[in-house]
């Protein structure tokens, strides 16, 4: 497969397929994989292109491998674009013990369930969502190998001079919704251990797309002329393809106990990103306080020493995003809240 990369991207189609064009590594890695690979909560924002990531991998390894993505789909668009793309869908509530009954045996899951916006309005939604849908997961696939989307958010503030958490810390976080994401964890944990199911749990810190994450709020931020705050200076963050791909490439991780692994790319400065999204856009960023010594960021030296660091390199993130803003591109709406510090969403 190509690895090249265009210079700008000024559709959502063209979007969707540098998304989904799989990269060398992981068309020789889904050759592993059995029927079917199953993806629970596949359609969030990451999910769908995660899909059909696997699905454009296996056809071009010439494996026949079925890709089931099971979700509510309250959003009836992202079911037909899955099934229009060859994947097979199926309608689950993950909060149904029922529903969990009837999919299909799989011997590869990837779990995407989660709650995290809302949270401060409706806390008990987001627990039960991060703790009974994990334990019903668990206790279908427990002869499954699984790999457990998570958060850096289990972690509490780090010391930038640190180079930011690494797995090994303690969870200690802020907040409703990042200790829901350390219960998800347990729960995950407690299962790997009764029934010595393989698992590797991801602690991802803020996917890209065009449409959502820091870069596009910040990308929009610097077009609109729009304080930036600077009092969580820093943050990590990894183009969605590239977190995708390695997702599914986790799954050669996973082990009982469950291991634990951050996902992300490097440190990035939220000052130094805006003043280059300027000189893109020719617009002068406008910054409100100063950089804290501590942010919420992690160490990701673990996973890329054991499957690469993301491919994907800054600077095409920040001329895509520029380009897309600039041009009026879709936004979701789904800000990151990235200057939160206090852990409420």
């Amino acid at each position: 497969m190509s690895n090249l990369m265009p210079d700008t991207i000024g559709s959502e189609a063209a979007l969707d397929e540098v998304l989904t064009q799989p990269r060398t590594e992981l068309v020789q890695f889904i050759k592993t994989l059995k029927s079917p690979l199953l993806i629970l909560g596949a359609g969030g924002k990451m999910g769908p292109s995660l899909a059909v990531l696997a699905r454009r991998a296996a056809d071009a390894a010439g494996h026949p491998l079925e890709v089931i993505a099971a979700s509510r789909f309250s959003d009836s668009a992202a079911r037909d674009w899955l099934e229009g793309r060859g994947v097979r869908t199926v309608v689950t509530d993950a909060l149904r013990r029922e529903d969990f009954a009837v999919l299909p045996e799989a011997g590869n899951v990837i779990y995407l369930v989660g709650q995290k916006f809302g949270t401060s309005a409706n806390p008990s939604r987001t627990w039960i969502t991060n703790t009974l849908a994990p334990a019903l997961a668990a206790e279908r696939f427990r002869s499954a190998r699984m790999v457990a989307l998570s958060t850096a958010n289990v972690y509490p503030m780090a010391r930038v001079a640190s180079g930011g958490s690494r797995e090994e810390d303690p969870l200690t976080p802020l907040g409703e919704y990042a200790n829901a994401a350390v219960a998800r964890e347990r729960v995950f944990e407690y299962f790997s251990q009764q029934f010595g199911t393989h698992m590797a749990m991801l602690r991802l810190s803020y996917a890209l797309d065009l449409r959502y994450g820091v870069i596009a709020d910040l990308g929009g931020k610097v077009l609109r002329g729009e304080p930036i705050p600077l009092a969580n200076g820093y943050f990590n963050a990894i183009w969605q393809a590239d977190a995708n791909e390695l997702i599914l490439r986790s799954l050669d991780l996973a082990a009982s106990p469950a291991a634990a692994f951050n996902l992300s790319g490097p440190m990035l400065a939220v000052r130094e990103v805006a003043e280059r999204l300027g000189k893109l856009l020719q617009r002068k960023p406008v910054f409100e306080g100063s950089e804290s010594e501590t942010a919420l960021v992690c160490d990701t030296s673990r996973l890329d020493r054991l499957l690469g660091a993301p491919a994907t390199p800054l600077e095409t993130v920040l001329r895509w995003t520029a380009h897309w803003v600039s041009r009026g591109g879709r936004s979701l709406d789904k800000p990151t809240h990235f200057e939160t510090r206090d852990g409420t969403y």
